[in-house]
């Protein structure tokens, strides 16, 4: 294996402890490792019933990201994108989801949910999405503001997946819970066999197991008796004649809540404490909503970089910025730093909603694995920013977020808000 340098002093990301940091020393680090040069070098420690740790470099430049996402054939998604990597048997029991997959298996399961997840069936659900912000803003109206994560945030995006997926409204606090399970273990760890990491495993195992039964019985319905939804779509055949198995439809339906839901949740939480740290912000946005409201939502996805990191594995000897990588080598591309490199963006650290060119990492960085669902994501932040700030005056969050401790997840748990009532 071809190591890299040694990390600065004090700089170890695959210490959790580095992730309990507040955000502003977590940043200034990757500028530090950004200043360093070439790609660090990170070692890892074993994790229970996971992969050994080989290590990693991390890639925190915008240059290295972009590039390593671009060139797949040699950066590949296999054996895993996601920290840690999981054990070879899981992918037998579960499938192997698409961001775990290279070319060919990957171009097809990507056509089939590209020809489902179509421009015209997303006009078809604009309606329904504002629909369900709507009520979601009636309920904060009911029931009064308390925190905007699991009031807003979380139900909003969780019911736009749902309804699209075709799943009834009774099961859904049943789906985010399994969601929440799901993403409580993630992101490259240094805990090893303590009880907290093996109950957080194995939760995260249970989530997906629960999972997989549900959308099962939903696939296998809808292969009986197809009707206008996503899964119906997704599980019968195209023009070409291709379709989802039920276990692909397992794996896809893992992604979409994951990837999916936590994007729009953790864009949307952020955004609402950015807007009321930066209220100058809001006032143009609001000045000419329909004008900026898209500009606005490209920085503030770069600025809070939902998604912070995946990985990647070398399938041949490859020079990256200078650094000559080995086959079989590993690296993680850290999109939350590439997003804040200043030879890319003029004063990074500024929250700007007019921001142009704004060519940022944080739907993934370009190549076959740019997220599929940013176009989604888009639509639905611009319909629940514009509810939200036409009919709840003065919004604002009254107190400081409370983070998730992850590497892999940008989210809030928790944050109090308020309005002019």
């Amino acid at each position: 294996m071809a190591l890299g340098s040694a990390p600065p002093a004090g700089i170890d990301v695959v210490d959790i402890a580095f992730w309990d940091r507040p955000p502003e020393q977590r940043f200034a680090d990757f500028a530090r490792l950004r200043e360093h040069g070439a790609p660090v070098y990170f070692a890892e420690p074993r994790v229970p019933f996971v992969r050994s740790g080989k290590g990693f470099h991390a890639l925190v430049r915008h240059a290295d990201v972009v590039e390593a996402s671009r060139n797949a054939k040699v950066f590949s998604s296999e054996p895993a994108a996601t920290s840690p990597e999981p054990p070879p048997w899981l992918a037998k029991v579960f499938g192997t989801p698409m961001v775990n997959m290279d070319d060919p298996e990957h171009a097809r399961l990507r056509r089939i949910v590209f020809r489902a997840f179509t421009p015209k069936m997303l006009a078809t659900i604009e309606d329904e999405v504002r629909a369900i912000a709507a009520r979601i803003v009636d309920d904060v109206e009911k029931q009064g503001p308390r925190d905007f994560v699991s009031q807003v945030a979380a139900p909003f995006q969780l019911a736009v997946i749902c309804a699209m997926m075709g799943i009834p409204e009774r099961v859904r606090p049943y789906v985010l819970s399994r969601v929440d399970a799901m993403t409580e273990y993630s992101g490259v760890r240094g805990s090893l066999a303590s009880p907290r990491t093996l109950r957080l495993l194995y939760g995260n195992l249970k989530a997906i197991v629960d999972l997989h039964r549900l959308v099962a019985r939903l696939g296998r319905a809808r292969r009986a008796e197809p009707r206008d939804d996503l899964v119906s779509a997704l599980v019968n055949a195209n023009p070409d004649g291709e379709r989802l198995s039920i276990p692909e439809l397992g794996s896809f339906f893992d992604l979409l809540l994951v990837a999916g839901n936590e994007t729009t949740r953790n864009t949307l939480s952020h955004g609402l404490r950015l807007f009321t740290d930066h209220p100058e912000q809001r006032d143009l946005l609001m000045d000419d909503y329909d004008a900026r409201i898209g500009p606005a939502i490209e920085e503030l996805v770069r600025y809070v970089s939902p998604i912070i990191q995946f990985r990647r594995t070398l399938k041949q000897d490859y020079e990256l910025n200078g650094h000559p990588f080995r086959a079989g080598d590993k690296v993680v591309l850290f999109y939350l730093a590439a997003n804040r490199d200043p030879e890319v963006f003029e004063d990074p650290d500024s929250l700007d909603i007019s921001r142009t060119p704004n060519p940022h990492v944080g739907f993934g960085g370009p190549g076959p694995h740019l997220c599929l669902g940013a176009n989604l994501a888009r639509m639905e932040l611009k319909i629940m920013f514009r509810e939200l700030f036409t009919r709840l005056p003065g919004l604002r969050a009254t107190g400081e977020p409370e983070y998730l401790l992850s590497s892999f997840d940008n989210g809030i748990t928790r944050l109090p808000f308020t309005y002019d009532r």
